[in-house]
């Protein structure tokens, strides 16, 4: 796997009223007052996501990752959730979107399938191939990235914060996704 950052635009990204923005360190209250919801992270392998502490984590390595963003609702002028890039490899030409979550008030409708497809367009500016990794407990994003047009490609376990966890890794393939 190539060592290298997977290069974000240098404009937000957005579709709508709803934009992708570089998530920076200040973004850190805002964004907790989001993922504070314990619902949210009901079927997630780190399910007490929505606790500070275990929060801190997540956004500490969506800092580091240098590729993450959060979802912004520039009508409503507010945070609705965070989304990134990770396991950038030039070699393989892949890029994995995911470490998604949004506000319940998002949930249903064609918010996803939109910021998802905003990410899957800027990568296949770059990549071959667009990778997700679900955990197995996590049905609504299971069937969100089936309805995308995904295909379960791989079954494997993955380390997340010092814990294995079973996931399930979907692939769109550029070819797939032009036609």
């Amino acid at each position: 796997m190539s060592d290298k950052k997977f290069i974000l635009p240098s404009e937000t990204l957005q579709v709508d009223k709803i934009q992708l923005i570089p998530l920076i360190e200040t973004d850190f209250e805002e964004l907790y007052s989001v993922a504070s919801d314990p619902l949210i992270w009901e079927q997630h392998p780190t399910s007490d996501r929505y606790k500070k502490d275990v929060f801190q984590l997540y956004f500490e390595g969506a800092i580091k990752s240098e590729s993450a963003f959060k979802i912004y609702d520039a009508e409503k002028n507010t945070i609705m959730g965070s989304t990134r890039y990770y396991e950038f490899d030039s070699e393989n030409s892949t890029v994995s979107i995911g470490f998604t979550f949004m506000s319940r008030d998002y949930w249903g409708g064609e918010i996803n399938f939109k910021i998802k497809k905003l990410l899957i367009d800027y990568a296949f500016k770059t990549v071959d191939s667009v990778l997700f990794h679900i955990g197995e407990n996590n049905i609504r994003s299971q069937k969100s990235i089936l309805k995308i047009g995904a295909k379960r490609i791989e079954d494997k376990e993955i380390e997340l914060y010092g814990k294995k966890v079973l996931s399930f890794q979907y692939e769109i393939k550029k070819s797939d996704w032009e036609s």
